[in-house]
Formats: C-alpha cells, structure tokens, sequence
C-alpha cells in the first residue's frame, strides 16, 4: 500500500484529559500466573498498538459513550483479572502476571476532525497513529507497567 504524501495530510487536533486507571468494579484473587512458554518468548516482549474505528449509532445519541466504555471495562475486569495487574520476571527470567488487581490506563479524548474527513487515511498503515494514540509516559515497560492502554476519542462527527 502507498503511504500518504506528507502535503495532503490532515492538520488537526486531539484533546486529552488526564489518564486514569481503571481497577476491577469487584474485588479479584491476587494471585501469580506463570505465561506459557510460547507467551514468554524473549522476542515477544513488547508492546502492540491497535486501533478501532466505530461510528455512533443513533441509539447512543442522549448517552456519554466514555462513561459507558468506562464502566464496561471495570466489569469486564473482574472476569479478565490478570489485565489488572502487572507482569514481573520470576526465576530464569520467566514472566508472570502479578493479579495485584492495579488496574489498566484509560484516556478520553476528543478529536477536532470527523471519519469522513479521515477516509481512507486511517486503513494500515495510518500516517495519524501518533495522534490518535497517546504513549502515556512511564507506561510503554513490558514490567510493572498497566498491561492495556485503552483511549476512547470522541470525533467531531459524534457531537
């Protein structure tokens, strides 16, 4: 795929507030978990930025989606408790997941520019991943790191 010249790239804005961390709504074991041999391999250690476009949808329109994606992640963390904690090395310098129940980042966001202006500028590779995903300082360590990073940007097309 052909990159994007730099002279028709968009100028525009992302605001964003201060990251949180958002911790299990409901207590959960703390415990260790060994990852798997394949999961620990030394040429897997580090971090995979995705991201995910969606539209609103009309019956979203009297509701804060960030409150809501918020919420669903608390929940959602009591089920998948080990993104809740932090990875450490044990003996031999195998990884374990520490489920200390620290929770992961999360980031509101609001960009100045809508889907449609972006168009086919966000398939791979997206000359605007930069802008889009924010590299929280102190966070991009594979140990004692969160173990996801979630930001939710509001376009300008949701207002």
């Amino acid at each position: 795929m052909a990159s994007t010249p730099a002279s028709s790239l968009l100028n525009f804005a992302v605001r964003r507030c201060k990251p949180q961390i958002i911790v299990p709504a409901k207590p959960t074991l703390h415990d260790l978990k060994e990852l798997s041999d394949i999961d620990d391999q030394e040429g897997l250690r580090f971090q995979v930025p995705f991201i995910f476009f969606y539209r609103s949808h009309p019956s979203m329109e009297d509701k804060d989606p960030v409150n809501i994606i918020r919420e669903a992640i608390g929940k959602a963390l009591v089920f998948y408790y080990p993104f809740a904690g932090r990875l450490m090395e044990g003996l031999n310098r195998k990884l374990v997941v520490n489920c200390s129940g620290e929770g992961i980042l999360f980031i509101e966001a609001d960009a100045d520019v809508s889907m449609d202006q972006l168009a086919d500028t966000i398939q791979p590779p997206c000359p605007y991943i930069d802008e889009l995903l924010h590299d929280v300082p102190g966070s991009s360590d594979i140990l004692g790191c969160p173990l996801l990073l979630i930001q939710v940007s509001i376009f300008v097309w949701c207002r």
